[in-house]
């Protein structure tokens, strides 16, 4: 489906409704078998790291957002208990699901502790994180234990530690169900990677996603306006909804620190077009 199609749209879909319930009936998941994806939209608020919480918050109502990822730099990770909770109201009030946190880095035990003792304070449900391979077993007796799901994000192909979904899935495959995969999908194509063919892989293990589209199928591949770059994103979405993706797809605009929302609101009106054209 072209871009064309979507953007003379794009500002309308931009504030219209996240993908939910009967807004979004009947698509074409596999051949012959229409599919109701039950995903939703969200936003990983590192797209506003230039900003603080607040301006974070008012940004997101005015693209229809209800649920959001926190960044530390909007709720610092060695935030007493009681700010924690209190943050999170006030996202909550904000008319926002905050559903996770991340990205979160782990290279100590305790730092493992803290990302499940932060998440559990705030309410939340998963934690998009990267913990060090010596780790895994710890964060999975955490994941056990609060019922908060850790969703491993790749990196690239710079990333020593995770840089595909596929090195996730190694290393994850005998531990609790609820560590899994935040695919990140703009990461997988620099890759080299099909970001469907990815999601695919991951089956029940993906837990989250990072949406955005790049400029390149290689390392120097950067964030863009969705539409604009290589993803096929018509067909990613398409898979999601075919594999019965029920997590958040969740904008990660990397572009325009200073100044994301034009082109995070043509993202979502691209995103949302799409959606909308499943509709009949």
């Amino acid at each position: 489906m072209s871009r064309r199609r979507f953007l003379g749209g794009a500002a309308a879909a931009a504030t219209g409704a996240v993908l939910t319930g009967p807004s979004c009936t009947r698509i074409d998941g596999k051949a012959g078998s229409p599919r109701t994806p039950s995903f939703k939209l969200g936003l990983a608020s590192y797209t506003f790291r230039e900003f603080d919480l607040d301006a974070t918050l008012g940004m997101a109502r005015r693209l229809a957002f209800d649920r959001i990822t926190l960044k530390d730099m909007h709720l610092p990770l060695d935030s007493p208990e009681d700010l924690i909770r209190a943050t999170a109201d006030k996202v909550r009030s904000a008319g926002l699901d905050l559903y996770g946190c991340g990205v979160v880095y782990m290279t100590s035990a305790a730092e493992v502790d803290r990302a499940f003792a932060y998440a559990r304070a705030g309410g939340m449900r998963i934690i998009i994180g990267v913990p060090e391979h010596d780790l895994l077993g710890r964060a999975a007796e955490r994941v056990r234990e609060t019922g908060i799901k850790l969703a491993i994000h790749n990196h690239g192909p710079e990333d020593l530690r995770y840089p595909t979904a596929a090195s996730i899935l190694s290393r994850i495959s005998g531990l609790d169900p609820g560590v899994g995969v935040c695919l990140d999908v703009g990461h997988a194509i620099r890759s080299g990677v099909d970001p469907s063919d990815a999601a695919a892989a991951c089956g029940p293990r993906l837990l989250d996603i990072h949406l955005k589209d790049v400029t390149e199928a290689t390392k120097n591949g950067a964030t863009i306006e969705a539409g604009r770059g290589i993803i096929d994103l018509p067909r990613f979405l398409r898979t999601l909804a075919g594999l019965g993706f029920q997590g958040t797809a969740a904008f990660e605009y990397e572009k325009d620190g200073k100044d994301p929302l034009p082109g995070l609101a043509e993202s979502v009106g691209y995103i949302r077009g799409i959606l909308s054209s499943w509709d009949g």
